[in-house]
């Protein structure tokens, strides 16, 4: 196992006892009231912008262990504190090991770097199994036959101009620095850099995702939904607030925003409630709703985590070196194959 691989485990093994020791130590504490339903109490009141709305503004992050499914060995919905820090523990072994074997200094994904080193970033601590609680089995429902027809062409497609990594218009768009899973919608954990900024104006909400550097810019004015031919990449989302709640539903979401692989439909709908519950905490769930896609609306939910630092520049984009180096590639091995 290469150092890097080691100080990997290490530093995820240092935060693990740390969660335990906070959960088993402190039962009021926010990560407990947002990975577990509160007991009745005194409701938290969050505070208000200027223009009176319960303020969401800040930096967070929902950089977490807990799997988007629910492994199949597991049949609860919540691990005790210690449970929930074996699992840890074994979610860090498995991360450590997936790194490539021999390379001590990747510039990429070196853990020892700025910004991926997990140990220097807050944790969004939950003891749910799965961010998947609806099906109660905490899995994702099958995709059906119309998912399974699209995500065949795609593939077929792919396959019939050389590959995916052949032209531009295969790669898919995480390898063009055009989007990645952390901008949503849903927000998912993106690995690392899993870490947004929320800023609100009268009449919008805007969420900024350090992943690629995303922007959702979300109005709250009630306008209607452009046309269904309008389809960008994190589809168009109109908010509204619920009480202490801002409920955001979004549509119109590009074909090529796949989700594990397979596109959304026409018809997908993910509708995303943020609630914060706590000085250092929003609730954040999720439903997707795509009756061409999956056999059922499925959801679930990850609790946002405030940190005191900034958001830096993920200078990822389209043009860089990684484009042109792989379709540079490609075209070397054509060559090779015409000798």
């Amino acid at each position: 196992m290469t150092g890097r691989s080691l100080a990997s485990i290490g530093v995820a093994l240092s935060v693990a006892v740390a969660l335990s020791v906070t959960l088993a130590g402190q039962a009021g504490t926010p990560a407990q009231k947002a990975a577990k339903p509160a007991a009745p109490g005194k409701a938290y009141t969050p505070p208000r912008t200027p223009d009176g709305q319960p303020d969401l503004q800040g930096f967070w992050t929902n950089s977490t262990y807990v799997p988007l499914e629910r492994p199949k060995d597991v049949t609860k919905d919540y691990y005790t504190p210690a449970e929930a820090e074996e699992a840890m523990k074994k979610a860090a072994e498995r991360e450590a090991e997936q790194t490539e074997p021999g390379t001590t200094a990747d510039v990429h994904y070196d853990f020892s770097q700025f910004g991926l080193d997990r140990s220097q970033s807050t944790f969004a601590r939950s003891l749910r199994t799965s961010l998947v609680f609806d099906p109660p089995d905490g899995r994702m429902p099958p995709v059906n036959a119309a998912g399974q027809k699209r995500a065949a062409e795609r593939a077929a497609a792919r396959k019939a101009m050389g590959g995916q990594y052949d032209s531009v218009q295969n790669m898919p768009i995480g390898s063009r620095c055009i989007i990645m899973g952390g901008a949503g919608p849903p927000l998912m954990n993106a690995g690392y850099n899993a870490n947004y900024q929320i800023v609100q104006a009268p009449g919008h909400v805007m969420i900024l995702t350090e992943m690629i550097h995303d922007v959702r810019v979300i109005p709250l004015d009630s306008r209607p939904q452009a046309p269904g031919a309008v389809r960008q990449w994190t589809g168009l989302s109109r908010g509204r607030w619920e009480g202490n709640t801002l409920v955001v539903e979004t549509t119109n979401i590009n074909p090529d925003h796949a989700f594990r692989g397979v596109p959304y439909s026409d018809e997908a709908r993910v509708s995303e409630r943020f609630t914060r519950v706590d000085d250092d905490t929003i609730l954040y769930e999720f439903t997707v709703d795509d009756p061409r896609t999956y056999t059922a609306p499925w959801g679930g939910e990850i609790p946002f985590e405030r940190f005191d630092d900034q958001l830096y520049e993920y200078a990822c984009h389209e043009g860089n070196y990684a484009l042109g180096a792989v379709l540079s590639g490609a075209r070397y091995e054509e060559s090779l194959d015409r000798r």
